[in-house]
């Protein structure tokens, strides 16, 4: 392992706005994200598959009156919203290092107010469709983890998965779904404050159109 990535591996360690596996909260924040980490009972916004933290970090800037939790495997990507957040003195942001087929282990039924997913890796083999994030198998769970009502948001640059992932939604109930292939060019863009991924300026600098939906879980 690099020396830069020990650093950040450490610095992880010590920050208290991360919950991974060896802190005393890894094994017991299931149900008690509002009192036991955020301490106040504001609603709960989860970024699966986070990265960066690019729009965990954001719209927690944006939104003091809601909790934000960022959600990745990788520590490296984590550390820097880590560190961003800590930067900006914010309270009402954090992270959780797990996979996501993991997510049960770390949240009760009904403890999430809604969900986004920022150009996740559209998993474009055939052999790959039951990891891709919008598989049944990962919506079943969400849809058991969010309260009725709550948003979900998702934004790519592959249309593959785009189109994969509204055929699978065909059999959810959702409510004031909200379609555009084109979001640059829509009235959507400015729900999204200016805020973008690493993958998102790499995609549309290279003149990607990016997708992006959103509906209410019912």
């Amino acid at each position: 392992m690099s020396r830069n990535k020990t650093s950040k591996f450490e610095a992880n360690r010590r920050a208290t706005n991360i919950i991974q596996a060896g802190k005393p909260l890894f094994e017991g924040i299931k149900g008690k994200w509002r009192e036991s980490f955020f301490k106040n009972p504001n609603p709960i916004i989860v970024e699966l598959g986070c990265g960066r933290g690019e729009y965990s970090v954001g719209l927690a800037q944006l939104d003091q009156e809601k909790n934000y939790i960022g959600v990745d495997i990788k520590g490296d990507r984590i550390y820097r919203g880590s560190q961003e957040a800590i930067s900006l003195g914010l309270k009402n942001v954090g992270f959780l290092r797990t996979k996501i087929h993991d997510i049960e282990n770390f949240f009760e039924e009904g403890e999430i107010d809604g969900v986004w997913i920022t150009f996740p890796d559209p998993r474009p083999k055939k052999r790959d469709i039951r990891r891709r994030i919008t598989n049944p198998r990962f919506l079943e769970i969400y849809w058991k983890l969010c309260k009725p009502g709550s948003q979900f948001h998702l934004k790519t640059d592959n249309s593959g998965f785009f189109d994969y992932s509204l055929e699978v939604l065909q059999n959810y109930d959702i409510g004031d779904m909200v379609i555009t292939r084109d979001l640059y060019n829509s009235e959507y863009l400015k729900e999204h404050h200016g805020i973008t991924t690493k993958y998102e300026k790499i995609w549309t600098e290279k003149g990607s159109k990016i997708h992006y939906l959103r509906f209410k879980m019912i």
